[in-house]
């Protein structure tokens, strides 16, 4: 039975006494027990580029949003995308969900099992399938990854209306160029409501803006008709290859000319100060590839400059047009009842092309991209370009935290994450705890005043959710410590409160588990497993409890990436 949270009901339940609380005097145009739901995904961003979060780029959009929500400093999303979006949905681990490796590098040992499909799979209920039913109208523009047979897109899992990127890259320009592919011909494979697409829609000009424009005009058209709304806006910004408008570039032109060590030192600080890390933080170590600025040849730093430039501008771009979805909300009456989330699906790429694609595993793609592609300074950006964002401003898109995604470290799996609930006001508030991308769907289903099924769904077998309500946390209760695991490409970890232990290969790890504490140690660059030996054991055990629970398969063959 649903028992919808009152505004009123809401409000109480979340304030805390030090807080200010405030309820909205302008009626929306929905139930205030029923409220809207956005759910607003940036693809392959750091936790330091918004500005809210320490960075430089204007996004004035998302830090009022954050102003009048709280953020998540403590926010843990899987290594890479696909595993993030499938938890996201879900609640459920995506070792479970489907996606316990990303379809694109499925090991040889992997191939077949269960939890390995590769694809958002039937032994999980998505968010959107139960607000769906409790009589949400559902809306997903954007990318999907979660699958890209008739069977497994976004009209299978929930979503009465989509508009979709099936894949996990393509060109952020109207040329269904993809991002990567077996063959020069090959088209992206967009998606509406079911129906794989031969062209995009003449209005596509550029991801962003066209995302933002189905995502408004799916409100549109059912706003009159007195039903809540779950829309997610899942931008392909700032995924590679990196492209944005000319002008968007230009507004960015020179203001990354000092470097990559120059920003990584003034965002560090920022962060400190903005009570986002310890004031005695260290920033995170030179990953493997990395270089100093001042080793690089003139023409090296015009490059790198401006790569920073079209990436700060493709971020930009997807607050600016997030705005616009805001001030839609805002004129129809409708942004005062609606809970707005917003999350990354993992750290910045920090990953260069011969890591992202090896002409030796990936052979006919990395030939693909090699010979269809303009790699010059003057294309950057632009259609037909490919350019990657690389490990020396992968460093600084996450300054103390180490490396970035793909990784099991801090840098791949700690982003940024914004949550605001209509009729509570929080000032901006640092939340610190931990909060898992595993916990949205129940605390959504919680707020929407939804049921999950748990064991089974429409007479089916599913997974429970094993991810938490956050709502405890915002109320300023005391939470139990939690263990926290995760795999992904055979790079592991488990956590059990400050504590973390980390398996990765050489030369981003030893090739053996590692210890930090990351109350003191937030760059994991102190190893503490020789000084710990009894904490290692007992984080061992954690580990493979997790990893048993979750029918983990280590690949035989681990993956570079």
């Amino acid at each position: 039975m649903r028992k919808p949270l009152s505004a009123l009901s809401l409000a109480v339940a979340l304030a805390i006494p030090t807080l200010s609380l405030s309820l909205s005097a302008q009626a929306a145009s929905t139930d205030p027990a029923r409220p809207n739901i956005l759910l607003i995904v940036a693809d392959d961003m750091g936790q330091a580029d918004l500005g809210s979060f320490g960075g430089e780029i204007d996004t004035p959009n998302l830090d009022s949003l954050a102003a009048s929500g709280v953020r998540m400093s403590n926010f843990q999303a899987a290594p890479a995308c696909s595993p993030t979006r499938a938890a996201l949905l879900t609640g459920v681990d995506p070792h479970l969900a489907g996606l316990g490796n990303m379809a694109e590098e499925l090991a040889p040992n992997q191939e077949g099992k269960p939890g390995y499909e590769g694809h958002l799979n039937e032994r999980v209920v998505t968010v959107a399938s139960l607000l769906r039913d409790a009589g949400y109208n559902t809306y997903l523009s954007g990318k999907w990854h979660l699958g890209k047979s008739e069977d497994t897109g976004p009209d299978d899992r929930g979503f009465e209306r989509s508009f979709t990127l099936l894949s996990g890259g393509a060109s952020h320009w109207p040329d269904m160029r993809p991002a990567y592919a077996p063959t020069p011909d090959a088209k992206a494979p967009y998606a509406e409501d079911g129906k794989l697409l031969d062209k995009l829609p003449e209005r596509f000009k550029y991801s962003s803006q066209f995302y933002a424009d189905q995502m408004i005009d799916y409100i549109a058209a059912d706003k009159d008709g007195g039903k809540p709304f779950f829309g997610m806006l899942s931008f392909t910004a700032p995924h590679w290859p990196l492209q944005a408008p000319d002008e968007a570039i230009a507004k960015y032109r020179g203001r990354y000319d000092a470097g990559f060590d120059a920003l990584f030192a003034q965002r560090l600080q920022k962060q400190k100060e903005l009570g986002l890390i310890p004031t005695d933080a260290e920033g995170a170590a030179r990953p493997p590839k990395g270089r100093a600025w001042d080793s690089l040849t003139p023409e090296q730093k015009k490059v790198e400059a401006r790569a920073m430039e079209v990436y700060a501008a493709m971020i930009d771009q997807m607050d600016a047009h997030t705005g616009r979805v805001f001030d839609y909300l805002k004129k129809n009456g409708l942004y005062d009842n609606t809970i707005v989330l917003f999350i990354s699906d993992n750290g910045a790429e920090g990953h260069d092309l011969d890591e992202t694609w090896p002409a030796d595993l990936f052979p006919q793609i990395r030939k693909v991209v090699d010979e269809t592609h303009d790699f010059s300074y003057a294309q950057m950006g632009r259609p037909g370009s490919y350019t990657l964002y690389g490990p020396n401003w992968g460093r600084v898109s996450a300054p103390a935290l180490s490396l970035h995604k793909g990784f099991a470290t801090e840098g791949g799996t700690r982003t940024a994450g914004i949550l605001r609930i209509p009729g509570v006001t929080r000032s901006g508030q640092v939340v610190r705890e931990l909060v898992t991308v595993k916990d949205f769907t129940p605390t959504l289903l919680e707020l929407a005043g939804v049921k999950h099924p748990g064991n089974s769904y429409q007479g089916r077998a599913v997974e429970p959710m094993s991810g938490m309500s956050i709502l405890p946390i915002l109320k300023g209760e005391k939470v139990a410590e939690r263990v926290h695991g995760g795999e992904l490409f055979g790079k592991r970890f488990v956590r059990q409160g400050d504590w973390k232990l980390v398996h990765m290969p050489k030369p981003w790890g030893t090739g053996e588990w590692q210890l930090f504490n990351l109350r003191s140690d937030l760059a994991e660059r102190h190893d503490l497993s020789a000084k710990q030996p009894e904490k290692v054991a007992e984080l061992q055990q954690l580990w493979t409890q997790y990893a048993r629970d979750n029918n983990v398969i280590l690949p035989d063959q681990v993956s570079g990436y």
